[in-house]
This record gives C-alpha cells, structure tokens and sequence, in this order.
C-alpha cells in the first residue's frame, strides 16, 4: 500500500466524486479509478458504491476513512517538524555552563532563544567548568558551552562574550563590609574558599595569580565544586570566595560582593565544534551576532 493511494482516497471520499477528486489531485479519473480499484483489491473490501449518479463511502469506507484522515495528518505534521527542524527553527539546543554564568549569562541566552528561537528548547547543564564542557562538546554531548578560555581540545571554535572583573564575597559581618572596594592585599591573611583543585578551574588560576602579584599565595581552607555552595560557605563566615562579577545577578542573604581593584578578569566565550554545521547552531550564532553579544575583535 502506498501512501499515495491513501491520497487518492482521501480526494475520493472528501468529494464522493471521481471526476472532481481527479481535478483535485492533477490527475486523469482513468488512473485514480484504477488506483481506487486496487486499493480496494489490496484491503478485501468495497471501500464505495458506485452508480452512474453518485459515489458514497460504505461502511468499511468510512471507517477506513477516519484512520486514513489521522495518518495523513501525522505524515503531514512530521513533514513540516522535519522541515523546521532542518531550517534550525525548531529542535534541542544543549548548553553547558559555568557556576557563574548561570545567574547572569543564562537568563540573558534564555530569553533571547524564547523571543528569536520559539520552537527551540533548551536542555541546560549548569555549574560545569571548562573541561568539562570541552569534553561534553567533543563528545557531542553539549552543542554550546559557556566557558572561561583556554580550552585545551582541538575543534572548539568560541567568540568572547565578556571580559568579568572578580569580586570578593565576604560575609555580612567581615571586616571589610564596609569598604567599597578592596585590593587584593587586603585578603592575604582571609581564609578563601576555592574550587577543588582536580576541577581545573580557569577562575582558582586567576585568583592565584592575582594573588602572587600582592606577593602571597592564597590560603585555601574550603573546597567547593559548585558556585553556590562557595557562596553558601561565605554566607556562614567560613571564608572569602574570590568569583566573577557575574555573581553580582543572584544577591545570597549574608553575603556581599565587594570589587576588587587590582584583580585580574577572567575571559567569558560562548564555545561550539568547529565541524558543527547543524542549522540550529547556524542560526543561534547569527542571532547573537545581530544582537551584539559578541565582544567586538575579541575571540
């Protein structure tokens, strides 16, 4: 059975006309006749009545006709899926993100998807650093990441999406609670709280090196592998967390974010595979380049 005979036979029946649903279909009535009859041979059973004056559906053919009009609409319905899919207007769009880009980087991302992407969802994975994105785009797990260059796999492609100042998180009643800002000598003797020194962690790299150049290493006396939980820890005044500025977007009861002068900003990219060509990706990467996400010469 073809799917055209199914067509034929819709025509025939929406119409109860031979000549009329040939005309519909841009067909001769000989072949649509002949298809009908065939149809009809195939399934066993009289699908119409025919008289030199009318056409009528028996009752096979009307039950016939009820699953027949459900099929052709699923047919037609996942025809146009697939094509709005391969245009990229409609899929899953897997992002990774870092801790902090999720409270400032990803309402802004949602958002835009939500009004430019419409038929598009997001599957979001939060709190993961670079590495790991790195590995979940190469292993085709993620399609984007928001990350903190350098990424150290071949086949990333990325385009900065901000340069962030680092902050200092200190509890509601530290002694710097007052300041407006600090620098970071004034933190040499605090306790820090930091990611886990297996995580690879871009940000712990640049806190550290911010810390060598005020001439002292920065005494870690918390590990977290999570954001949140470095600002949970600093809200129970167990430490100071030194963390993107982004972090500024979700205030935390108990703790407060004071700017850090001489710090050294971290780097924030949007990253894909490079031998990605899906439409998806094609037309997320060019809304962003129509709303000027992209830092301007910066890669």
């Amino acid at each position: 059975m073809e799917l055209r005979h199914l067509r034929y036979f819709a025509a025939v029946a929406d119409t109860r006309h031979f000549g009329r649903a040939a005309e519909r279909l841009h067909m001769a009535q000989p072949p649509l006749s002949q298809a009908i009859r065939q149809l009809e041979t195939e399934l066993g059973v009289e699908l119409f009545t025919r008289t030199t004056r009318q056409v009528a559906l028996t009752g096979a053919g009307e039950v016939f006709r009820t699953d027949v009009l459900r099929i052709l609409k699923a047919v037609d319905e996942a025809v146009s899926r697939v094509g709005r899919f391969a245009s990229g207007v409609q899929g899953v769009l897997r992002i990774g993100l870092t801790g902090s880009a999720s409270y400032r980087q990803l309402p802004a991302l949602a958002r835009l998807v939500k009004r430019e992407m419409p038929g598009v969802m997001l599957e979001v994975h939060t709190e993961m650093l670079t590495p790991a994105q790195e590995l979940g785009l190469i292993e085709r797990r993620l399609d984007v990441g928001v990350l903190r260059p350098p990424t150290r796999h071949e086949g990333i492609a990325h385009r900065a999406i901000a340069n962030e100042p680092l902050v200092a998180a200190v509890p509601a009643e530290h002694w710097l609670s007052e300041a407006d800002t600090v620098r970071v000598e004034q933190l040499r003797h605090e306790d820090f709280i930091m990611y886990g020194a297996a995580l690879s962690s871009v940000v712990n790299d640049a806190v550290v090196r911010s810390c060598l150049a005020a001439d002292f290493y920065p005494h870690c006396a918390y590990e977290v592998t999570e954001t949140s939980a470095a600002l949970a820890l600093v809200a129970a005044g167990l430490g100071v967390a030194v963390l993107p500025d982004s972090i500024r977007s979700a205030p935390r009861e108990g703790v407060l974010c004071k700017t850090i002068e001489d710090a050294q900003p971290v780097r924030l990219v949007l990253a894909w595979r490079e031998d990605d060509d899906s439409p998806l990706l094609r037309n997320l990467l060019e809304i962003l380049e129509k709303e000027d996400i992209f830092l301007e010469g910066a890669a």
